[in-house]
């Protein structure tokens, strides 16, 4: 099943990299949090739908809630996906890039291996990796004190 969704995640993301735009479009409002380098290598997509994948085997694994979720953004590999109508929340944005970090550090494979386990176990409102991307965009959306994300991610996988 994970050589399933690796090889749809690769085909989403190749079928939407001419509408990827680079995050560094946000490196003035994301300043002191991410490094103007991460940015550059981190992309978002502006969709009307968010792609899942909807495979009877992540069913089969207890993932229908999941996948059935209404959310406006998801994250696979070094690009996440935006709604429409909720691109201009920066505290999305801030989400999905430490879910950007988190793959980046547990690899592709790791990470789906990983967040699947941790939905089936916890829920989606108690998976350490979301706790992780809530915690610190609650932080941004309170203008905490400035922090390295990537830095802070790698230390708490």
């Amino acid at each position: 099943m994970i050589d399933k969704i690796e090889q749809w995640i690769h085909y989403v993301n190749c079928s939407y990299e001419k509408l990827r735009q680079p995050c560094s479009v946000f490196e003035n409002c994301f300043q002191g949090y991410y490094s103007p380098d991460f940015l550059k290598t981190a992309f978002f997509v502006v969709t009307d739908e968010i792609p899942k994948p909807n495979f009877p085997e992540l069913r089969e694994a207890g993932l229908g809630d999941f996948i059935d979720m209404t959310v406006d953004g998801i994250t696979y590999n070094d690009t996440y996906y935006v709604k429409q109508t909720a691109v201009n929340k920066l505290r999305l944005h801030f989400h999905e890039l430490v879910h950007v970090i988190q793959w980046r550090e547990l690899t592709l494979r790791g990470f789906i291996e990983r967040y699947i386990r941790e939905i089936q176990n916890y829920g989606y409102e108690e998976a350490p990796l979301e706790k992780m991307a809530y915690a610190l965009d609650g932080h941004y959306q309170k203008q905490g004190q400035y922090l390295n994300v990537e830095q802070l991610v790698r230390q708490n996988l």
